[in-house]
């Protein structure tokens, strides 16, 4: 069960580069705690993930200010779900939220997110409904990757939900438990199980800056989500292999077929040979690339390096 009114409840926002929107972020979160610290027992986390401007100066200014609020500073930038652990693992809250600093998750959500957390849920997820400001590009590729990813194996992952959500203290303690180097925190939510429930909103534009979330970042990001959850793609190079040879093995019947019945020879020419050559060898490359993927992953692991070096708090 979740815990009565009165409650500690922690929230968690990792900045990156964030100086322009941090105005915006102070006063949106002023408005929120006035709204709620008659109830609620408010403590908020900031965590500096590497930034390069001033968004730690900020942060502190804030911090003096405020007893409520409370900086972390990483020794450098270690990403976005390795700065979200670590301010996960300072909250002291019996209820934890995170959002991101761009204010592209309104702070007013957080109210309803409580009030299902009164109610029993260990989990509460924010759903998006619209994603206003955004490419159609990226609706796109987002609303696939929850597709591509649940039917890949990650099967718990909430669709078109990202990590603005709110969590029990036990919940977090069990997902604070899960060692991965490589983390995908959505899927490792819900993973873990317990009672959850959903909130709906529409996500708005990014209030100052610019994202942080690059191309790059998107696919790499979308790439631990399938490596950490599935061994489905090693099947589907084991597959594809199969189906390869057994393609060759085919064309293969046809040519001496052809031979027997018109006399054609065995070996009409190049093309036979490359075809041969291109496929074994693409398949044989794919399934290497495929394994060393998992491999790599393994390796990090077992290193056993911690996810982040905390520079200042």
């Amino acid at each position: 069960m979740a815990e009565a009114a009165g409650s500690a409840v922690s929230i968690v926002i990792p900045c990156y580069n964030e100086a322009k929107v941090f105005p915006h972020l102070r006063e949106a979160l002023a408005s929120l705690m006035e709204s709620l610290e008659s109830d609620w027992d408010l403590e908020i986390v900031l965590v500096d993930d590497g930034s390069h401007d001033d968004t730690w100066e900020h942060i502190c200014s804030y911090a003096a200010d405020d007893d409520r609020i409370r900086g972390i500073a990483l020794s450098r930038n270690f990403s976005h779900q390795n700065a979200l652990s670590c301010g996960y693992q300072f909250a002291t809250g019996d209820a934890i939220v995170c959002m991101d600093a761009d204010l592209q998750d309104p702070p007013e959500v957080i109210t309803e997110m409580l009030g299902k957390w009164r109610e029993g849920a260990d989990v509460v997820y924010a759903v998006r409904e619209s994603r206003e400001g955004e490419s159609v590009f990226k609706r796109w590729t987002a609303a696939a990757f929850y597709r591509i990813a649940r039917a890949l194996g990650a099967e718990h992952l909430k669709a078109d939900s990202g990590d603005f959500r709110l969590m029990s203290r036990r919940a977090l303690d069990a997902l604070l438990s899960m060692p991965e180097y490589h983390r995908f925190i959505r899927g490792m939510v819900g993973w873990i199980g317990f009672k959850t429930s959903t909130v709906r909103y529409r996500r708005k534009p990014r209030k100052a800056g610019e994202t942080k979330y690059t191309l790059r970042k998107m696919l790499r990001f979308a790439s631990d989500a399938i490596v950490s959850f599935s061994i489905l793609p090693l099947r589907l190079a084991y597959l594809a292999a199969v189906g390869s040879c057994l393609f060759v093995l085919a064309y293969l019947v046809y040519v001496v077929a052809m031979h027997w019945a018109f006399g054609a020879s065995l070996v009409p020419g190049w093309t036979s040979l490359l075809l041969v050559v291109t496929v074994f060898g693409g398949m044989n490359l794919l399934c290497v690339g495929i394994m060393g993927e998992y491999l790599g992953r393994t390796y990090e692991q077992t290193k056993g390096r911690p996810l982040y070096f905390v520079r200042d708090n």
